[in-house]
């Protein structure tokens, strides 16, 4: 749609004057959204933007915001087409347009999808008379967790960055000390907890990763984790507006004990992806994270299944009967005994079944 310019000057000037009363802004209750890199959303930083406020009372889409031509009438045209009006945007400068609506989220909502809530398999079952296990026995189970890359609901910071190895997968000198592994994550899941709680309370940034920290370290080995990499990391996630899954998968993926399954859309509006995460299956180990990826190619039971879908990952761990049939030999190892080479002789000669053996100890079998 064009607008007509002024008659009289050889070169053209803008015709518009501000309204009497000042236009509602736009910014708070209206947005766009293009998919202009063509992946099918529109969550990638520069594809969501406010929609600002124009002389006449309207709005604009900023995104491929582009500046009206004179027809030989001299009349403003949009580029794009007649579809598109042309206007001034309230801040003044000439006529623009964009190809993309606005779209108002008072009357279209962005609904948003609730983060996996999978505490993981319990470390104890039920157990009989004689002391024996009566669950079902998972080797190496995980939990399923999501983080979110840069999008709207990050403020486009990216919540699943690598923050470095802060929980140790080699903790203790002793074999005993596994039991104390397996709760390593759940010390590290009641950190963040409280490091988040502290922080929407209205603590800064640095005093609910304290507050964190200190409930990282209470009960746990304190060579089960780095303190000071955890204090850091919780400090730039706060500051990020990472939510507590974000930081609880950031410190485990960044530990090496998660596998990544893949993306799905967390937040749409009129169909339009906005947001998307990232779904994982998280282990207590970097050795249990290996083994899963390795043996599970291996197994029939997991044919045709795999790691289940980004938004449901299948994060089980292996029966006793599945553990015993894979065959170590062909599962690589080296990515594992790396991180262990600063240890003493002794316990790099630990072998697999007394490893294996002191796990199935340790969750009762």
């Amino acid at each position: 749609m064009g607008i007509a310019a002024a008659a009289a000057p050889a070169v053209p000037t803008t015709p518009f004057a501000a309204p009497a009363s000042p236009a509602r802004s736009p910014a708070a209750d209206l947005l766009c959204a293009a998919d202009l890199n063509g992946n099918g959303d529109a969550a990638d930083p520069g594809e969501i933007a406010a929609c600002v406020a124009t002389s006449s009372g309207t709005a604009q889409c900023p995104i491929q915001q582009t500046a009206c031509t004179l027809d030989g009438s001299g009349v403003y045209v949009c580029p794009y087409g007649p579809d598109h009006n042309c206007d001034v945007v309230a801040s003044g400068g000439p006529p623009t347009c964009s190809p993309h609506a606005c779209i108002d989220t008072n009357a279209n909502p962005i609904q948003d999808e609730l983060a996996v809530d999978d505490p993981g398999i319990p470390a104890d079952g039920a157990i009989d008379a004689d002391g024996n296990c009566t669950a079902t026995i998972m080797i190496f189970a995980g939990r399923a967790v999501r983080c979110r890359p840069a999008g709207l609901k990050t403020s486009f910071q990216n919540c699943c960055k690598d923050k470095g190895e802060i929980v140790k997968d080699g903790m203790g000198s002793s074999l005993l000390s596994l039991s104390t592994k397996i709760a390593v994550a759940k010390g590290v899941f009641t950190g963040m907890k409280a490091a988040y709680t502290a922080y929407q309370a209205g603590a800064t940034a640095s005093a609910a990763a304290s507050a964190g920290a200190n409930a990282i370290i209470v009960g746990l080995d304190p060579t089960s984790i780095a303190i000071s990499l955890a204090v850091n990391f919780m400090i730039e996630v706060l500051l990020q507006g990472c939510d507590q899954q974000d930081m609880d998968t950031g410190m485990m993926r960044g530990s090496g004990m998660c596998h990544e399954v893949g993306d799905y859309c967390i937040s749409k509006i009129l169909g339009v992806c906005l947001q998307k995460a990232r779904g994982h299956c998280c282990f207590n180990t970097k050795l249990g994270r290996i083994l899963q990826e390795q043996g599970r190619p291996q197994l029939k039971s997991f044919n045709g299944i795999g790691w289940g879908t980004p938004k449901t990952p299948l994060c089980r761990g292996f029966t006793p009967e599945e553990f015993q049939a894979l065959d170590f030999s062909k599962i690589d190892l080296s990515e594992y005994y790396s991180d262990i080479e600063a240890r003493t002789q002794s316990q790099v000669q630990i072998d697999m079944k007394g490893k294996i053996d002191a796990y199935l100890h340790a969750v009762g079998r």
